[in-house]
């Protein structure tokens, strides 16, 4: 006799599903990082602004893991330094981002029909551009500097959380648990914060793991054209600008900040989109 199985629901089996050695991987290597940005001097331990002209352009040693840069400061130390600007303007870009989409969508998606109109085709406008190519135009209207590249990252990623929050919240209130509360006397405002926000606050979080590795790279990416924070600033953008002269003698000067922003950037992503994949599935 054969027996038959029963069925399994997809969001149950995506439940099931473990994470991955990646993911692990990935969490790992954002760890260390964090480790870097908020406490470098456990992995650094020279001074990444002490020059030494005589130490120019050394290449890696066990001394000097990453080598020396052309006024011989250790690429090391000023890579480990350099982490809490670098992450730290992608990560403020990113939460503000996720701050002002989450207002402003939410306020569009129960505001009357004209005014998410408005909302709504002004961040159409935003999106029809490049994320890059706004917050560029926006950096270089404002001038270089920590402050300036995070509002423009800002301003360039918000679009996309303006769409999914009104959206989410469009979806959210016409829920059946939102409408029961409706009926048992739950003022509009206290339903609103209490099922619906949370609702759309979290869809927004899981957006933002993602979102945080392309505000990275734009910051990285601004700094590297020179409209970033300015020199001697351990910054990973301006260090791979400032070693692109030295390129064909001197790699390891560009080589080891452009490594950090690429792996910081796709691990990032890599952990963003599997926690996506795994809420998706208990949806």
């Amino acid at each position: 006799m054969t027996l038959l199985s029963p069925t399994r629901r997809p969001g149950r089996a995506l439940k099931r599903r473990p994470l991955g050695a990646a993911f692990w991987v990935c969490t790992a290597f954002l760890a260390l990082i964090a480790v870097a940005a908020l406490a470098p001097g456990l992995l650094a331990w020279h001074d990444p602004l002490q020059t030494d002209v005589r130490a120019a352009l050394q290449a890696p040693s066990a001394a000097r893991p990453f080598g020396t840069d052309q006024s011989g400061r250790d690429v090391f130390a000023r890579v480990v330094h350099g982490t809490g600007a670098s992450v730290g303007i992608g990560l403020l870009a990113t939460t503000l981002a996720l701050c002002t989409g989450l207002v402003v969508g939410a306020l569009s998606g129960v505001a009357p029909r004209a005014a998410d109109a408005v909302i709504m085709r002004l961040t159409d406008v935003l999106l029809a551009f490049p994320e890059f190519l706004i917050a560029l135009v926006i950096v270089a209207l404002l001038g270089p500097g920590h402050a300036n590249v995070a509002l423009a990252v800002t301003i360039a990623a918000v679009p996309v959380y303006i769409r999914l929050a009104r959206t989410r919240t469009r979806t959210l209130a016409v829920a059946e648990h939102v409408e029961a509360a409706r009926i048992l006397g739950v003022p509009r405002a206290r339903a609103f914060l209490r099922h619906v926000a949370p609702g759309v606050l979290g869809s927004l979080s899981i957006l933002a793991t993602i979102g945080i590795g392309s505000s990275i790279l734009a910051a990285a990416g601004l700094s590297f054209l020179g409209l970033g924070p300015g020199e001697p600033s351990p910054e990973w953008g301006l260090m791979l600008a400032g070693g692109r002269n030295v390129l064909g003698s001197a790699w390891w000067v560009s080589v080891f900040p452009g490594a950090a922003i690429t792996l910081t950037v796709i691990c990032a992503t890599v952990v963003g989109r599997t926690l996506r994949s795994r809420v998706e599935g208990w949806t």
